[in-house]
């Protein structure tokens, strides 16, 4: 996945510009960001604040201008685009930045035609577009970890405060089926098999949005699952699975 090359494609007028840094470094994790481009109006001062990030960025804005009151036209020439660079073939995957859920039928088509889809927002961003995307990544959670390396804060011993959600009955459900799903016939699971399962079910799910850098510090912290450190033949390398108590 990670020789992927993406195109990202930001809708500057549902995401803020702050941590962009941290936005572009999370997508590295996924592939190589090979197209850059963000849409907007940029005849209008509400995302005046991007353009000092642009360039530093290596970001391409694309002038669409607003005919229609009320209306977003960036996410006409977003989609557009997007349509155009799946059918030319340059890209494996693709980056969709954006809070709104009108991206929600373009994130779908790029899937079927075979895409990596990835999604960034904000918490508010509404399901049905979290749902469309292979993955997706709350924006606050780049924002309190680039808050928390700037307090040297660990990030594994995060405070209770730098979650988005609470470690609750449906998480721990959803964790307990999944490792039900890809158990072998002892009920053990590969942690990193699970790791994978869990995204596939929920495509928002990340131990950062529960305060945890990793998902066998927050497999830990509830307490309710088997723990099996198994030696892997290699040095301080061990393979860990998990069972349901």
């Amino acid at each position: 996945m990670k020789d992927d090359k993406l195109a990202v494609l930001i809708d500057a007028d549902n995401v803020p510009y702050a941590h962009v840094k941290e936005m572009l470094g999370e997508i590295a994790k996924y592939g190589n960001p090979t197209i850059k481009r963000i849409y907007a109006d940029w005849t209008k001062p509400t995302v005046a604040g991007w353009k000092n990030v642009l360039l530093e960025n290596a970001i391409t804005p694309i002038q669409q201008y607003s005919y229609t009151t009320g209306k977003n036209s960036s996410d006409s020439a977003l989609i557009i685009d997007a349509m155009d660079l799946l059918y030319s073939k340059k890209v494996t995957g693709f980056c969709i930045v954006s809070s709104d859920s009108d991206f929600t039928r373009l994130a779908t088509r790029l899937r079927e035609a075979g895409m990596f889809v990835m999604g960034l927002g904000e918490k508010k961003t509404p399901q049905p577009f979290i749902t469309a995307c292979d993955k997706f990544v709350y924006l606050e959670i780049l924002k309190k970890e680039k808050e928390s390396d700037e307090k040297s804060v660990v990030k594994s011993k995060q405070p209770k405060d730098q979650s988005l959600n609470k470690i609750d009955k449906s998480l721990i459900k959803l964790i307990a089926d999944s490792i039900e799903e890809v158990s072998d016939d002892n009920g053990w699971a590969f942690l990193g098999a699970l790791g994978n399962h869990l995204i596939k079910k929920r495509t928002d799910f990340d131990p950062r949005n529960y305060g945890f850098s990793k998902l066998y510090p927050l497999i830990k912290k509830i307490g309710k699952f088997e723990i099996d450190e198994r030696e892997s033949g290699e040095k301080n390398i061990k393979h860990i699975y998990l069972r349901n108590k």
